[in-house]
């Protein structure tokens, strides 16, 4: 193998590594607080807002419901509105990261129902404020699951940069697509998805880490 062919296949990974990163962090920072709001806002929780709830649900379900490669096609507009292009790594985080918020919400909702009622209950009998039990009851208690959340979403997160690839989004999939498979070359397919294999059990052992390392706290 030259070493042009070397020096992309790095640089593909690379643009795989940047796209899943920054989608992930945009993803965490706007999905948990939306995984938190779903799950408090609910009848008979500690911020209960019905009809608050009954639209944050529907958003979530359109978010999650609509195919990643669809959606892409989609958003182009809003896409290059706000980055200036639909081709490229940083387009591809564009729909990368509206994919992801509404999975990790669905998580981080599915975590906190884990917490034991019975902790929210002694907390508010100690006179703790919704924003309190949040912060040290429910955050605190579902973030083994939380991380959990956090691992299924980056390595579906990798699943969908490939795919992204396959549009011009750049990476490994754009590698696989455009020298693997348009130029008959099966030993680049299998690089490219040797490298997806890596990275994906990489991210789930730093994931199954990090559940591990909060058990134990």
């Amino acid at each position: 193998m030259s070493s042009a062919m070397i020096e992309l296949i790095l640089e593909a990974t690379l643009d795989t590594l940047y796209m899943v990163a920054v989608s992930g962090l945009i993803a965490a920072l706007l999905g948990i607080p939306l995984g938190v709001m779903l799950y408090v806002t609910r009848p008979r929780q500690i911020l209960a807002q019905p009809a608050l709830n009954g639209a944050l649900g529907v958003i979530t379900n359109i978010g999650r419901s609509v195919p990643f490669i669809i959606l892409m096609v989609a958003i182009i507009p809003f896409t290059r509105a706000l980055v200036g292009s639909s081709i490229g790594t940083n387009a591809a985080v564009v729909p990368l990261t509206i994919a992801a918020i509404p999975f990790i919400a669905r998580l981080v909702e599915g975590a906190l129902n884990e917490v034991p009622p019975g902790l929210v209950e002694a907390a508010q009998s100690m006179g703790a404020t919704p924003w309190q039990i949040i912060a040290k009851v429910l955050l605190p208690e579902a973030r083994g699951g939380i991380f959990t959340a956090l691992t299924v979403t980056i390595v579906t997160l990798v699943s969908y940069s490939a795919m992204a690839g396959a549009v011009g989004g750049g990476g490994l999939g754009d590698l696989g697509i455009r020298y693997g498979y348009n130029r008959f070359n099966p030993t680049i397919m299998l690089i490219t998805v040797v490298i997806l294999v890596v990275l994906v059990q990489g991210f789930q052992s730093l994931g199954d880490y990090l559940v591990r390392k909060s058990d134990h706290k």
